[in-house]
């Protein structure tokens, strides 16, 4: 199985940035346009770009959704997935209408998971769900809280309703650059036995390699490395799909 590679772009104030762990505080800009920086991902090859409103997703609605709309509008030949501040059915059909491939409901399929699944039923394989877990529990709303969910019973759980796309992060991981929790990820996979994207800690091609080297595991996220220069997209898309 290949992996398909998700290069990421989280906003923060229309700038591009990322954070440690989640943690709001511990933030480094990376650049101040998150279109140019999505420009740059798809002239260098990517077939999907991984977008998050961390404003969105702490303020609960929607902040940076006009980045996200460029890209998805200007930028031809990549899909785009956007996560952070979707709590309604509005918020869907906004990114949907305006050319968005795929959304991630996340913090919205905790506490009211009967509309997560409506949505799946409804709007099909544009529905990604997103699972931040924290010591095996889920994190919720822009991880500052954490739910007394089970993230593999919450998989279990979506995957019966129609889910066919899952978005796993292991916030211990997440811009670490430690290696992602491949145990956890994989663990997921055979769970709910659908498309699982892992999430925080890539640090190299050979986490990039080894995520492929389940042939479960179909796709992974990777920011920090990216902005820190350990590798390039290019690097990591001839890494696991080689011609």
């Amino acid at each position: 199985m290949s992996l398909t590679i998700y290069p990421a772009i989280d906003m923060r104030g229309g700038k591009c940035v990322r954070l440690l762990q989640g943690d709001y505080d511990k933030e480094t800009v990376y650049g101040d346009s998150p279109f140019a920086i999505a420009s740059g991902f798809a002239a260098d090859g990517a077939q999907w770009i991984h977008m998050v409103d961390l404003d969105g997703a702490k303020d609960g609605k929607r902040v940076n959704d006009q980045f996200v709309i460029e890209a998805a509008q200007t930028l031809k030949n990549v899909n785009i997935q956007i996560g952070g501040g979707i709590r309604t059915e509005a918020d869907i059909f906004h990114y949907l209408d305006n050319g968005v491939a795929r959304v991630i409901i996340g913090s919205t399929a905790v506490f009211n998971p009967s509309f997560a699944i409506e949505m799946i039923r409804k709007y099909g394989a544009q529905i990604a769900i997103g699972i931040d877990a924290k010591n095996g529990y889920v994190a919720t709303h822009g991880w500052l809280e954490t739910s007394e969910v089970k993230a593999l019973e919450l998989g279990q759980r979506f995957a019966d309703a129609g889910a066919e796309t899952f978005i796993f992060t292991d916030i211990a991981t997440d811009g670490m650059l430690s290696g992602p929790n491949i145990a956890a990820v994989q663990e997921m996979a055979e769970v709910t036995g659908k498309n699982v994207i892992a999430s925080g800690g890539v640090s190299s091609l050979d986490d990039l390699k080894a995520l492929a080297a389940t042939n479960i595991i179909n796709g992974a996220i990777v920011g920090k490395a990216l902005y820190e220069k350990r590798f390039t997209l290019k690097q990591a898309l001839e890494e696991v799909n080689p011609k």
